[in-house]
Formats: C-alpha cells, structure tokens, sequence
C-alpha cells in the first residue's frame, strides 16, 4: 500500500453513528465524528454555540477533502486524463446531490457560488438590473441579514429603484398583512430569509411566496440559516431562487448554491466572464454555455464542492427530522434555563424559532460577556450578527448569541447558564 493509499484509508471514517438500538437519536454517537468538539479551550471543554457563524466539519467531510488532494486533485471539465475524469465526477455528483436536498426539478438549477451572500448578488446583478428600473421597487424584511439588504440597496441606487422593508412585531415575527400591502405593481422582486440569524424567527415562507406570485412577483429566499435545521423544498416553496452556504452545513468554507428555476437562469446574462462558462469566443462575439455552467466562470471551489457533497451525504444519512427533533429539544430547554436567570432579556421569542438564543444581559456588554465565557471554552458569538437594522429595532447595540446544532447537548446549556451566571458575580 501506498502512503497515499494508506492516507487516504485513514480519511475515510464509517457512516455517521446517529441511532442507538431502540432508534434514539444519540448526540454522544454523532459528536464522535466531528473531532474538534474534543478540543479544550483555555483549559476547559470545548462548547460550541456559535452554529449559526458556521458549523463544525464530521470526519466524512475532512476525509473527502483530503481524499481529492492526496489522489484526484486536477482541474475539472476540461482534461481528458483520468484525473480530471475522476475530480469532474465528484464534482458533478454533489450537484445531483444538492438538486435532491432542494428537491430541484434538474441538476442544471443548482449554481455553485461561494455562498449564500454571493448567491444574492448574481441575482441582483443580473436579473435585478434586468428587471428594475427607475421608481420600481425591491422587497425586502426587517429582519434580514446584511447579505440580503445590501446587494439590493446597490441596485436600488443605481437604478433609480426604491427599497421596501415589511415590518415585524416584538416577538421578532414577520406582520404578514403589513408584507402583503407593501406588494404592489411596482414591486420587482421579493427578497426574504427563511430563518433569521439574529433571531432565529422561521417566517411563513410559503404564503408569503404565494402571496407574490398571486401579484406576478419573483421571489428569491434566503435558505443560509436555514438549511441546516429544516427541509427545504424548492418546488414546494415554488420560490424562484433559493441560496444557501455549504459552510452553515456542515460543508467547508467558500462554497454554496444557488437554487434558480431554468426559466429564470436561461433569460438571465452571465455574472462573470471567463473560462469554463463560454461555449465560443472571437473577439467578435462570444457565446455563453448553456446552464449551470454560464454562471461559474474560471476553476472553481472544487475540494470545496466536493466537500459539500460529504456534507449532504452526512446530513440525509442522519436525516433532517432527526435533527429538528433534537434541535428542537435543545430551543426549548435551552430557553427555559435562560429564562431562569434573574436579568437576562431573550431576544426574538417567534412561535416559530430555529435554534437560536440571542439575549442580553443587564449591566453586562455583550462583548464583556463573550470574553468571560470564552474563558469558560464557551464560544458564542456577540455583535450585531449583520443584522444592524434588527439591533436598531429593539434599541440595543449588540446581543450575545448561541446557536445550536445538533452534535450540542443539555450539559453544554447547563455550561452556558453557569459562564452567565460567573459573569454576573464579576459585574456585581
């Protein structure tokens, strides 16, 4: 056996262990395969709760990665030799992957981007400045991510264009009267998250597209928060365009997709220009590739991509209800004990919530917070979470969040409840 072999026999872990024999969902099973969460930080056990920043990486994942390095590592679609053969094949493999996950109608709806945030800009910049014009307008909420108000400011400035913004409550829930009136003929397009991550609110995501569409309106929505915590069918939605960030699921860094129903993705110009995405070039006039591959010019995340399809393996071999019940478990004991402490404010209480606990602390500045529970081994992460406008809302500069996952457990809550509670003691 060679040393690569040898290598790559070691990168290559069992099937994710999920389920105990009376078909218990086992957390302690599920945390062996993602080693870092054996890791000690400052002396203390790792506890991580900062899910929605991104995820950790299972075995299966690191073990994909290292497998294209050590003996598949070629540029994809162009060569005829075996590797490229091999890289282009596992390349493509995650695309049909990703079409099952979103339940797309065809594989060539799936657009390999860098993420969910560059997702949203190839939509703005190409059926956005297709579309809109002066006195039009962008629809967007109140509680979206920087990522999903940004890119539609830039083309509301440039066009002339004007930037609605449906309002929420309190509780941190979308008023969806208030979204429906502000649908009106000069609405070009929709732009809303699915899960908030600042809030964790999970927003009507089907009515509100149908109430669109009854308009004549395209929708795209913002799956990045969640994807990891919920089945997202695109054909159910009938959204026109989805985005989401591999890293958010389990996948590597640098890589997402982009949903678009061909329709739309056919009528629309390419993002960028350059190889891999024209079918001629004269310096005449150029022809474009057809779909997907006129929307990824030059060598793309390729390790990525196929790290990417690990993570979707991981992710349908435990199965996402599986997940949601867990996920779910831990919201809601995870907002009992928080509610427990004397001073702490949890912000966004939605009916319907993904698993996240923003909150603030009375006397305590979220930053001071997340220092004295780093030192705790907690990480948890304090800021405004791109998500200004919602800080705005609510009067406050800044929340401590932790965001769960499914590899989280109770203890670590209990962990999390005993650094607040240190941290009162030293503010007292």
């Amino acid at each position: 056996m060679s040393k690569a072999s040898a290598l790559i026999e070691l990168s290559e872990p069992p099937k994710p262990r999920t389920l105990t024999g009376t078909g218990r969902f086992d957390v302690l099973a599920v945390r062996e395969d993602f080693p870092i969460l054996r890791e000690t930080v400052h002396g203390k056990p790792l506890v991580y709760l900062d899910n929605a920043a991104t995820s950790q990486k299972p075995l299966s994942v690191i073990g994909a990665m290292n497998r294209f390095y050590l003996a598949e590592c070629s540029n994809i679609h162009r060569g005829v030799h075996y590797l490229s053969e091999q890289a282009t094949e596992a390349y493509e493999a995650t695309r049909v992957k990703c079409q099952h996950l979103l339940n797309a109608a065809d594989a060539s709806e799936i657009i390999f981007v860098r993420g969910a945030t560059e997702g949203i800009n190839l939509v703005a910049a190409t059926f956005g400045r297709r579309h809109v014009s002066a006195g039009d307008e962008v629809l967007i909420t109140a509680m979206e991510h920087h990522s999903n108000i940004v890119p539609w400011q830039i083309l509301c400035e440039e066009k002339g264009a004007h930037l609605r913004v449906a309002p929420m409550n309190e509780r941190g829930e979308l008023l969806l009267d208030e979204f429906e009136k502000l649908l009106t003929p000069r609405t070009r397009i929709a732009a809303f998250t699915h899960v908030s991550n600042a809030l964790g609110t999970v927003n009507p995501v089907n009515q509100m597209v149908a109430m669109a569409h009854a308009r004549g309106i395209p929708v795209l929505v913002d799956g990045a928060q969640a994807a990891p915590h919920i089945h997202a069918d695109v054909r159910d939605l009938d959204c026109d365009f989805y985005v989401l960030s591999g890293h958010k699921i389990f996948a590597p860094t640098g890589i997402g997709i982009l949903y678009g129903k061909r329709a739309l993705l056919e009528a629309m110009p390419p993002y960028q220009g350059g190889g891999d995405m024209i079918r001629t070039v004269t310096f005449e006039k150029t022809t474009y590739a057809p779909l997907p591959h006129k929307f990824e010019a030059g060598t793309p995340n390729i390790a990525g991509t196929i790290g990417l399809g690990a993570a979707v393996d991981y992710v349908q071999q435990i199965g996402i209800a599986k997940i949601a019940a867990h996920e779910h478990d831990l919201l809601e004991y995870g907002t009992e004990v928080l509610s427990r402490i004397s001073g702490l404010r949890i912000v966004g209480q939605a009916r319907e919530k993904a698993a996240v606990l923003s909150f603030v602390v009375e006397g305590i500045h979220p930053h001071d917070l997340g220092t004295i529970l780093d030192q705790e081994g907690i990480a948890v992460r304090t800021g405004h979470h791109c998500a200004q406008p919602v800080m705005d809302f609510y009067g406050i500069p800044a929340t401590t969040r932790a965001s769960l996952s499914f590899y989280n457990t109770r203890e670590e809550i209990d962990a999390l409840a005993a650094g607040i509670e240190k941290a009162k003691r030293m503010f007292a």
